[in-house]
């Protein structure tokens, strides 16, 4: 990895060439760390620790996302505790709720405060995947000195927010280890299989929410949501996911209640919205096996409404069979 000056890089002349985040888009997280919170990159103290009572507050207010994580979390663990990495949980401030760790490595996660009640905010502790995560909505992999502070540079992590059923961020899966590869070369499956956690983590959330509905899928996920809709007995959005609400420019939270499609819409949708419907009748063509009567039968419109949107919105992914 190419040097970056450490923007804090007078407080030390052995720092003044630190590798940097240049390479793996964690400059934005270094400048907010040094222009932002004016963070000294040479302090020695590690995150703080909640104390029993402040831990099961945070437990308390995430309320269903640590049920809906258990297996997630537990799956988790038998995959990368072979590699060394603890798997932990955090909410949507960095607090850890719950980790995943061998008996072995207890120790090491109290030293590096891999452990419930340890707050991994980017504003105090800098570039770390927890903060860093939460900070920018995205998927972060913050490896060895791509971490602001010197004291963490001992870490390898990789964290994917959490979207709750409403769409709303819950929270990050994390897993960091503190004997890490010296190149990293393990990061890329660590961060694959913890999109896939986040994944399922929403996906239970939503189906535990929306149980008794119609859930439809409209394509590939994106980091760690999965785009999918909701839909009650009369073909009514009443529910959508984080990905779905960002395909449709639909905010957290906001209610719902659409038709998608329906046989007496004008065919205007624009944008997100149009997207949705594309993938909505591919979703159906696709499990009716291209047959345009059972599809139209699965988005609740009649056959010659779904011809119509056919032909408006392009070809389908599926050769429909009349």
């Amino acid at each position: 990895m190419p040097p970056f000056p450490h923007p804090l890089s007078h407080h030390s002349p052995d720092q003044s060439a630190t590798p940097g985040p240049d390479a793996s888009g964690l400059d934005a997280s270094w400048r907010r760390c040094g222009h932002d919170h004016g963070l000294d990159p040479f302090a020695s103290h590690m995150p703080p620790v909640l104390c029993g009572a402040e831990l099961r507050q945070c437990c308390q207010r995430a309320g269903k996302v640590l049920r809906h994580a258990e297996t997630a979390m537990d799956q988790l663990r038998a995959m990368l505790s072979p590699l060394g990495y603890a798997t932990l949980l955090a909410d949507a401030d960095g607090v850890v709720l719950t980790h995943r760790i061998e008996t072995d490595q207890r120790r090491g996660c109290r030293r590096w405060c891999l452990w419930p009640g340890a707050i991994w905010n980017e504003a105090r502790e800098g570039t770390n995947a927890v903060g860093t995560s939460l900070a920018e909505g995205r998927s972060v992999a913050v490896h060895g000195a791509q971490h602001w502070r010197t004291a963490l540079r001992g870490l390898a992590c990789v964290a994917t927010p959490v979207h709750d059923a409403l769409g709303r961020v819950a929270g990050v899966v994390n897993a960091s280890s503190f004997h890490p590869s010296d190149d990293g070369r393990e990061i890329a499956l660590i961060a694959a299989t913890v999109t896939q956690a986040a994944r399922r983590i929403e996906r239970a959330a939503f189906m535990d929410l929306y149980r008794g509905h119609a859930i439809m899928l409209l394509g590939e996920g994106t980091d760690g949501s999965v785009p999918m809709i909701a839909l009650d007995g009369e073909r009514v959005v009443v529910g959508a996911t984080h990905a779905a609400r960002v395909h449709m420019g639909i905010a957290p939270a906001q209610d719902l209640n659409f038709c998608l499609l329906d046989d007496t819409a004008e065919d205007e949708a624009e944008g997100g919205l149009r997207h949705a419907q594309k993938m909505a009748i591919r979703s159906a063509l696709a499990t009716a096996r291209g047959k345009v009567a059972v599809a139209a039968r699965i988005l609740g419109i009649s056959r010659s409404t779904l011809h119509r949107k056919l032909r408006m919105l392009g070809p389908p992914a599926t050769q429909p069979c009349h």
